[in-house]
């Protein structure tokens, strides 16, 4: 019987995130997205809004013309799955209108 990948926790995140986004501004933007996912999992709805609308800053510096462009790097961040692109149009599908 294999164990289920354990989830990080959102500190765990948060820690990955910083050092990505000092690093590799496009995994910071992937473990953005998996935090906000991980709150809204957890009820914490303030915190997922937050956490998508940074996903939704970062993304704005990156060109979204092509897939290749937008295709995420990883499958998963802290066991969180990813889609398999990662652009505006999916963080407003998925976490509804930020403004």
């Amino acid at each position: 019987m294999t164990n289920p990948t354990r989830l990080a926790s959102t500190d765990e995140l948060e820690s990955i995130f910083q050092r990505e986004l000092a690093t590799d501004r496009w995994a910071a933007t992937e473990t953005a997205y998996a935090l906000a996912v991980r709150h809204r999992d957890l009820g914490d709805w303030r915190a997922s809004r937050e956490w998508a609308q940074q996903c939704l800053r970062l993304l704005e510096g990156f060109p979204s013309e092509t897939e290749e462009q937008v295709a995420t790097g990883r499958t998963s961040v802290g066991g969180v799955q990813l889609p398999t692109y990662l652009h505006s149009g999916v963080v407003q599908e998925r976490f509804g209108t930020l403004d």
